[in-house]
């Protein structure tokens, strides 16, 4: 455990969002990448990928570490969907795949156009049921974290609609589309761009965007740009800050773009998600090949 040093202010409004007498918490190690982290408040657990070890792990506050599913097919990001069903990205099957409430599996998709999908990478539900995520070429690229295999498609940023199956592309001006976010009321999307990381000055900063009724995007302009390090993963908080990964901890950020304060990590932190009881105010990290948590005085959002 660590204390208040593990707390940067930077605006006063992010002092408030500290707790005293909550400090980090190491949670479990030993991992080689953590991804995707899910809080299953039903379960009672966490659900997060050990990615480049192929599996799913869960853990909960009574029982501990152990492994959910084994082989994951390179799961990277998860979501629940409005049924309660988990939707996952896979980098190896270069799909979205979810696992139905009996436990069954459904491969959603896996091609555009007729041309398959780069590496799924990261993923959010609507509540309109819609599924959104983005899909780079990262996972193709090396054999660490799925397989290399062929891209046919440029990166891009897809909407599934679940009632008819229709795939579509809302957003294809990046390099590298990461992690991303709805805002509570869900008229705004951020999107990370960690850009083209074999080119010596990589785009890397969060983009936001206007959602339409329509499921159509406009806007796209920068909202923020992580010093050191880049954006991977994000969520959102009951009032709309942004919790970003950053390469020394995480980052909050207001809607406005203010940087507020940081919780700094001794590792690279990939990707987070509140959760942690019916409060929703434990912040869930995954630092490399660490997992970390925090109880906070703000609550994860909640959607419409």
């Amino acid at each position: 455990m660590a204390g208040q040093d593990d707390f940067e202010i930077i605006d006063p409004r992010f002092g408030s969002y500290v707790l005293g007498n909550a400090p980090l918490e190491e949670l479990a190690s030993g991992f080689r990448w953590i991804e995707g982290p899910v809080w299953m408040g039903d379960w009672n657990c966490l659900l997060f990928q050990d990615l480049p070890r192929n599996r799913t792990m869960r853990w909960s506050e009574s029982e501990g570490l152990s492994v959910w599913r084994s082989p994951s097919d390179y799961a990277n990001g998860q979501c629940r969907d409005q049924q309660g069903r988990l939707v996952a990205c896979s980098h190896h099957g270069r799909c979205l795949y979810r696992t139905e409430l009996d436990g069954s599996v459904t491969r959603l998709v896996d091609r555009h156009e007729g041309r398959k999908l780069n590496a799924p990478n990261d993923i959010v539900s609507k509540s309109d049921g819609s599924i959104w995520f983005t899909d780079p070429l990262y996972g193709l690229l090396n054999d660490y974290e799925g397989g290399r295999q062929q891209s046919e498609q440029r990166p891009a940023v897809y909407r599934l609609d679940p009632h008819t199956g229709a795939l579509r592309v809302v957003a294809d001006d990046f390099d590298g589309p990461n992690g991303l976010a709805f805002s509570p009321d869900e008229r705004r999307l951020y999107i990370a761009e960690t850009g083209d990381q074999t080119k010596p000055d990589p785009r890397q900063y969060i983009r936001v965007f206007d959602v339409h009724e329509d499921g159509r995007l406009s806007g796209g302009e920068i909202f923020h740009k992580i010093e050191p390090g880049y954006c991977d993963g994000m969520c959102v908080d009951e009032d709309g800050n942004l919790w970003s990964s950053a390469g020394d901890g995480v980052h909050c950020i207001s809607p406005d773009g203010t940087l507020l304060g940081k919780i700094r990590i001794p590792y690279t932190v990939s990707n987070l998600c509140f959760g942690g009881g019916p409060h929703k105010n434990r912040l869930f990290i995954g630092g490399s090949h660490t997992l970390y948590a925090v109880f906070l005085n703000r609550r994860g959002a909640t959607w419409p």
